[in-house]
């Protein structure tokens, strides 16, 4: 049971810290009525999952190995970043308002899959990081550790839906642009920092 509780403290951590993942589900519950956030959350949490799993079992090595797909996933991912963190900061407040009636499922699963996959720092880290996990673990520790890992993001990404959709009626359009104008600018630096680490590759 121990290591299935230091799966659930470390994938935690990982999970944490602001990112485009977090910056989106936060938006969502502001923005959409509880069942959609949720679903939205979902979404996220099973992507973060798939991501985990993948991270877990060695994909971080064929990263490692072939450095024109790292260069391809920071292309690719730094550009959409760049565009979710603009298309928040430009996005006028009667706008958000809007979106509950024009919410799509398949937009919200394509989204949630590409902040997820399609999110370099996301990949990269979180690959690397479970990787060396993995390779420290002892055979009979792998299935409760990965199991904790596993609970971590439905528990974080409900939460924050949750608490977020409880606070959101007390909130106003101005907060919720100008949470917009923060998240937006902090992704927009994400996105330039991983714009940049491309372009040193050929510098």
């Amino acid at each position: 049971m121990n290591y299935f509780f230091q799966g659930l403290t470390v994938a935690l951590a990982s999970i944490a810290p602001i990112g485009v993942q977090n910056l989106f589900v936060i938006n969502s519950a502001m923005s959409l009525p509880l069942v959609r956030a949720l679903a939205v959350a979902a979404a996220v949490f099973t992507f973060d999952m798939s991501l985990t799993l993948g991270a877990f079992f060695g994909m971080g090595s064929l990263i490692s190995a072939f450095p024109l797909v790292k260069n391809a996933v920071l292309l690719i991912g730094s550009l959409f970043v760049l565009r979710v963190g603009l298309g928040l900061i430009l996005s006028p407040a009667k706008e958000l308002e809007r979106e509950e009636r024009a919410f799509s499922l398949k937009k919200a699963i394509v989204t949630a899959f590409v902040v997820t996959w399609f999110n370099p720092q996301a990949l990269i880290d979180t690959t690397l990081f479970f990787g060396a996990f993995r390779a420290s673990l002892p055979v009979p520790a792998v299935r409760p550790f990965i199991a904790g890992c596993l609970t971590a993001s439905p528990l974080w990404f409900v939460s924050i839906t949750l608490i977020v959709s409880a606070m959101k009626q007390r909130l106003g359009a101005g907060f919720l642009r100008a949470l917009n104008i923060v998240c937006g600018s902090v992704i927009v630096f994400y996105g330039g920092r991983l714009l940049w680490e491309f372009l040193r590759a050929f510098l």
